[in-house]
């Protein structure tokens, strides 16, 4: 092309540049925004490349054809419908934010239940407890007496791997798990038995599958996708869509079906760096061909609803972003089910709020997922919009439309109502036998064998065999994230009733073949074993909370390391097996074991791994291990993309690695362990960052009794504690003393942590926090080194300096406690709070750090 047919805009002065892209076959919502940045745009390539790159993406086959009886039903009842009952469709609040009496007013068109939200706000709930709800909501929709409206609502969930928020349900293996299983029959069951479990409480729609490829392990959601390779995506995303709906001609969206959600559009597992809701600069051909595979198939084989995802596509966030919503996924693709966002993801659109955004509608927006109070305000904003012409009519009616198209080909409008239905109340397949057993294949099926050494593996089971490890009995970290909890904290094994650690299915495995077996945590013996099994890994989490800055394995505390070490110098051959929900680098770990099993995040049924990792009596194998890497595995801390078919490809376990058993183990026990750390790296540890980090626990105690923090409320007469929100769902925590005793919240750990490393002349203890109301009472904070050995200091006097109300920062210089009598080399507790006073207090991080010349704000020096 000569310069004479080139236009060039170029802007290289703070601003944004709004540009019309309209006529270049690029849809945006109105005024799209573009980076402050210098800007050329050739416009004769743009229009070219904007034809061919929307050729990119397929017209899809769909399985599902149209139906002209519903078009026309779907037509005669918006023809009937007010403004307000359309708009009220498009809203989806929370459970915790409406009431039934708020559906009997507004009709809301479908609402959810969010991570760690349970009927009557309830962990507990019961089954029964979930059913009442379903039926309560969906009476209200249909009760036309205040909105006039008759229209059934829809209740939406996340069963991620299970119905994940009910106590008692069968939990599968995280995704990252079964990716590595590679069993595509396999997942439509897993599919299948979520969808009846789901059925059994009344529920419509789940939000799932996720068919991120993830490209930065990074992300806190790695383990939620099946692979960095989009074809293990793709062959999964149709299996799974056709295990919760069942299929197109057969079983579509029957009893024991439910609503799919193929999530998250589009580009979440490719944002740079791995940051969770960040930027993915793919280009639109690598948009297609690695993000998009999943909905390929998904959406060929009828899934319903797709969930808009909070990332930005190039500077534009996808919830605003018209080109992908509309053009590409409706019109080109031919998706004609809803677009569902994600929570107040509309928020985040450029010039929206919770509360208020036009954008997201007019770029193709159907419903907005909206918890808090916003939804009231969304509502109203929502309505003058249309009224407006900000939001035409016609773009109202198209959401709706495909809503209630979603709505009639689930059968809600024929169906009985949640409790009456087929397998409501029949809560004999909570968790059933069956299930569980399906779940112990997946378990089986995912393991991955790294190391193996003088074929170890599989153990006979007629051995004195020790259990150790924090993970070994611990079914809530086996599990992981959205476990019962959103981020998968503060559960027991009481939480997961019917379930099995792994320790359950070894003790189970060993005593049956006549072999002793020993469970301690901290690896102490009363007989010395031919073996230890050391079940260690990471601490549960979930979106957000999850990222990391680099793939190194406990970075600072090394205290699973330390234990494995401890057996090897006594003699004692190691077994590991790991919890984790990414590949991380684990060298040293890999060298200080014989045998080392990523088990990734099993679920409920811990009891598969024990079914593996030993033979029969007889030294056969009893289950062969087949699972293989579908990511590759870093080979130092840093290499935090590697990816099959880089370019440059150098992982320390290529994709598709596992070993077998018999087969030539040659890693040996020499790999390297260097690590290149910063200095912040070295003299800082965090505590709480949105969730406890390992290998400290969260408790809470009265009058010096302590237990451990296992609810997101609890209380013990003295402390009352809860998880609060301060930028996303769950990242804080607030405390209260009600003066009626001494109470206390603590990070403990079960056994000494050396942190002596961490100690410099400009090391402090650092919170960030916020008082609910003046200081007039004292209150202690403390470091513990074991019994009798403590460090303390009044930090009244410089809360009293705090505004009330404002997150502010506070630090602490480790001087003061260890002048007061802290041993660092023998931490038990890095942070202890306590008084006798009345006290409320919020925190969101609590870290050890170097402050880098800048002196304390509590200092003894």
């Amino acid at each position: 092309m000569s310069k004479l047919n080139k236009i060039v805009i170029s802007l290289a002065v703070t601003g944004v540049l709004l540009v019309s892209l309209s006529s270049c076959g690029y849809k945006s919502a109105p005024d799209t925004e573009l980076p402050t940045s210098s800007v050329s745009v050739a416009l004769g390539e743009l229009q070219s490349a904007s034809k061919n790159s929307i050729e990119i993406w397929p017209k899809l086959s769909m399985e599902l054809p149209a139906n002209l009886a519903d078009e026309e039903r779907i037509a005669e009842l918006l023809s009937g419908m007010t403004l307000e009952q359309k708009v009220a469709q498009m809203i989806q609040p929370e459970i915790r934010d409406i009431t039934v009496d708020d559906m009997r007013q507004y009709g809301f068109g479908s609402y959810l239940n969010g991570g760690g939200a349970f009927p009557d706000n309830n962990k507990h709930a019961t089954p029964a407890d979930w059913i009442k709800l379903a039926e309560s909501m969906y009476q209200a929709s249909v009760d036309d007496s205040l909105d006039g409206s008759s229209i059934p609502t829809m209740w939406g969930t996340d069963a991620v791997h299970g119905h994940n928020n009910v106590i008692g349900a069968t939990l599968f293996p995280h995704n990252i798990g079964l990716g590595a299983a590679n069993n595509p029959v396999l997942i439509e069951q897993v599919a299948a038995i979520t969808a009846t479990e789901v059925m059994v409480t009344g529920i419509d729609w789940v939000f799932a599958p996720t068919v991120a490829v993830v490209r930065d392990d990074r992300w806190g959601r790695t383990y939620e996708g099946y692979s960095e390779d989009p074809q293990i995506v793709k062959e999964y995303a149709g299996a799974i869509v056709k295990g919760l709906q069942g299929t197109v001609g057969k079983d579509f969206l029957g009893d024991n079906r439910v609503i799919s959600t193929v999530k998250h559009f589009l580009g979440d597992g490719g944002t740079q760096a791995g940051v969770d809701q960040g930027d993915n600069l793919s280009t639109e051909q690598q948009l297609f061909d690695i993000h998009a595979q999943g909905y390929v198939s998904g959406l060929t084989v009828g899934a319903q609803t797709v969930m808009a995802s909070f990332n930005s596509w190039n500077g534009v966030k996808n919830h605003g972003n018209h080109y992908l919503l509309t053009q590409v996924l409706k019109e080109r693709m031919g998706f004609d089910g809803l677009v569902v966002g994600d929570w107040n993801g509309h928020g985040q659109v450029t010039g929206c709020s919770n509360t208020s955004c036009a954008k997201a509608a007019n770029a193709g927006l159907d419903i907005f997922m909206v918890p808090t109070a916003a939804w009231k305000p969304l509502y109203e904003n929502t309505l003058a919009q249309v009224r407006s012409g900000e939001i035409a009519l016609s773009r109202i009616d198209d959401a709706v439309t495909r809503i209630l198209r979603v709505k009639l080909r689930a059968g809600l409008f024929d169906k009985p109502s949640p409790a009456k239905r087929v397998l409501s109340g029949k809560t004999e397949l909570i968790g059933a036998k069956a299930h569980r057993e399906i779940a112990k294949q997946a378990v089986r099926e995912s393991l991955v064998l790294l190391k193996n050494e003088n074929n170890l593996l599989p153990l006979n089971p007629n051995l004195q065999v020790l259990v150790a490890g924090d993970g070994a009995d611990n079914i809530g970290k086996q599990s992981g994230g959205w476990s019962i909890t959103w981020q998968g904290t503060n559960n027991s094994n009481a939480d997961f009733p019917g379930g099995s650690s792994i320790y359950d299915g070894i003790k189970q495995t060993v005593v049956a073949a006549g072999g002793q077996v020993e469970l301690n945590v901290a690896g102490e013996f009363s007989q010395k074993p031919d073996v230890a099994i050391v079940v260690f890994g990471e601490e549960p989490y979930a979106e957000g909370v999850g990222d990391v800055e680099n793939l190194e394995f406990q970075a600072n505390t090394k205290h699973d390391l330390a234990l494995l070490k401890q057996f090897k110098a006594q003699g004692i051959p190691v077994v590991s097996v790991f919890l984790t929900g990414r590949p991380l680098w684990v060298n040293a770990e890999l060298n200080a074991s014989d045998a080392f099993v990523v088990a990734w995040l099993p679920g409920s049924e811990g009891d598969g791994v024990a079914d593996v990792i030993f033979s029969k009596p007889d030294g056969s194998v009893n289950y062969a291990i087949t699972g293989k890497l579908s990511y590759s595995w870093p080979a130092n801390a840093r290499q935090t993309k590697v990816n099959r078919f880089d370019d440059k490809y150098e992982p320390l376990f290529a994709y598709g690695y596992g070993l077998s058993y018999g087969q030539s183990d040659s890693l040996g026990s020499a790999l390297s362990e260097k690590v290149e750390r910063s200095r912040e790296q070295v003299t800082s540890l965090s505590i709480f960052d949105g969730s406890v980090k390992s290998p400290w626990q969260l408790m809470i105690g009265s009058n010096g009794k302590r237990e451990p923090v296992l609810s997101s409320i609890q209380s013990n007469g003295v402390v009352a504690y809860r998880t609060s929100d301060r930028e996303v769902q769950e990242d804080a925590r607030l405390v209260s003393f009600n003066g009626t005793g001494l109470g206390e919240l603590s990070f403990v750990s079960p056994s000494s942590v050396d942190m002596k490393k961490l100690q410099g002349s400009d090391s402090a203890l650092s919170l960030t926090l916020k008082l609910s109301h003046p200081i007039s009472s004292p209150v202690q904070l403390s470091m513990e080194c074991g019994d009798n050995c403590v460090g303390n200091i009044q930090l009244a006097p410089a809360l009293t300096n705090l505004d009330v109300g404002q997150w502010q920062s506070l630090t602490v210089d480790l001087r003061c406690f260890s002048q007061a009598g802290m041993k660092f080399e023998n931490s038990t507790s890095p942070f202890s709070i306590s008084s006798r006073g009345k006290v409320t207090l919020e925190f969101s991080n609590i870290s050890i750090e170097a402050l880098s010349g800048k002196g304390a704000d509590i200092s003894c020096h």
